[in-house]
């Protein structure tokens, strides 16, 4: 019969030093069905900063009826991302999805699931961004269906911003978002361009805008917002992180905000949206 060993390890000095996340922390609740968040998520983060993600339920249908149900789980969702060390911020990371349920029920069920986070939505970081580059007339390239166009046409001039043009891919199916190539994507946002518009704004965090931002942005000589660009700046700029990154577009390397009123709380931007 063999004789069991008992295990007897000796004391460790353990050597401790910073985590993945020593300058910050960010959570963000994505679409079960996205394909490219979370790669851009990570693509984008500069080093220091943690990135965590946790799903909200969602059907593939990207109408404004289908964007509806992501608040039913999103409450649920926020509560899984590091319960027990809650980042810094959590984000809703869907541009759609924030104008057709609303940035203060995104907040409100935030913070239900996630108290100790500072809650956030992606379409908050977009006109965070085209706010600091002064943009105030502006074009809109989607790959939306019209009714969800014509929502976001309504929340970008209800946020003061003379939008010249919108127009969409008319794609609804969520799960192909991710496989439009580029360079269409490119073709069709200077496509829409027009010069009394101060800056391009491609929407849609599921498709691979980032991929080829800075070349629309060299080729249009002007500003040029995508949504994940713009939430990553807005989100890092949130937690007091104000390192630039090159390469994404010209509002990526501002460091500090121009006009600190730029950038409000969300609880300001709701205010202000109900003032409109």
């Amino acid at each position: 019969m063999i004789a069991r060993q008992k295990a007897s390890s000796l004391n460790q000095q353990v050597q401790y030093g910073d985590t993945y996340g020593y300058l910050g922390s960010l959570g963000f609740v994505v679409m079960a069905t996205d394909t490219v968040m979370q790669e851009n998520l990570r693509t984008l983060a500069p080093d220091g900063v943690s990135i965590s993600v946790a799903p909200v339920a969602s059907p593939n249908e990207i109408t404004v009826e289908g964007l509806r149900k992501h608040i039913d789980t999103m409450a649920k969702a926020a509560s899984l991302i590091q319960p027990d060390a809650p980042p810094d911020l959590i984000c809703y990371a869907c541009t759609s999805g924030s104008i057709v349920i609303g940035e203060h029920a995104v907040a409100e069920q935030i913070r239900l699931g996630a108290p100790k986070s500072q809650p956030m939505t992606l379409v908050t970081g977009v006109i965070d961004g085209l706010r600091t580059l002064n943009a105030k007339s502006i074009v809109v390239a989607t790959p939306y269906i019209d009714e969800v166009n014509e929502l976001e046409h309504r929340f970008m001039t209800d946020q003061g911003f003379n939008v010249l043009d919108i127009q969409g891919m008319q794609i609804d199916d969520g799960s192909v978002m991710g496989n439009i190539t580029p360079g269409y994507i490119k073709e069709f946002a200077l496509s829409l361009d027009r010069p009394e518009a101060d800056a391009i704004f491609i929407s849609c965090g599921g498709i691979r805008t980032i991929d080829i931002l800075q070349e629309i942005e060299d080729e249009a000589h002007k500003p040029v917002i995508c949504s994940n660009q713009a939430m990553m700046w807005s989100c890092l700029r949130r937690i007091n992180v104000s390192l630039t990154v090159k390469g994404y577009g010209r509002l990526f390397e501002i460091p500090e905000i121009a006009d600190p009123c730029s950038i409000l709380s969300l609880d300001d931007r709701i205010e202000e949206f109900n003032a409109l």
